[in-house]
């Protein structure tokens, strides 16, 4: 039997604020809004890759989570960034253990974002 077909990806996370939330993914990241549910909102990341921060999640836990983007240019990000006043926790670094350049910013509800590089040549373009 042949595995069925996966054609779209959508991480939905808790958030209190909607507003705040849509500003900072809209605004700050640069992300287009594709869908308002009311109580969800889901932001498109590229192609078949999506976000979506839902209110209805009470007692969701920011601790744990990392929501990576990937892209070749860590260093324009940052530079994009600290343009705008966001803070960066960790300015791009190179971590040899995992083979990725990166860097890690906070958005409004506590979650941390990760931009990053794979330096690993196997890693899927």
């Amino acid at each position: 039997m042949t595995r069925p077909d996966v054609t779209q990806q959508v991480t939905f996370l808790h958030t209190a604020d909607l507003v705040e939330t849509a500003v900072f993914y809209q605004t700050i990241l640069g992300l287009k809004m594709v869908l308002d549910q009311g109580r969800c909102q889901i932001f498109q990341v590229n192609g078949a890759a999506f976000i979506g921060f839902c209110e209805h999640f009470e007692g969701a836990n920011p601790d744990g989570v990392i929501l990576t983007l990937v892209s070749e240019q860590v260093d324009a990000w940052y530079d994009y960034l600290t343009a705008r006043n966001v803070p960066v926790e960790k300015p791009p670094t190179l971590n040899e253990t995992f083979n990725i350049y990166h860097l890690f910013l906070r958005d409004p509800n506590g979650y941390l974002v990760e931009i990053q590089r794979f330096l690993d040549q196997t890693w899927p373009q």
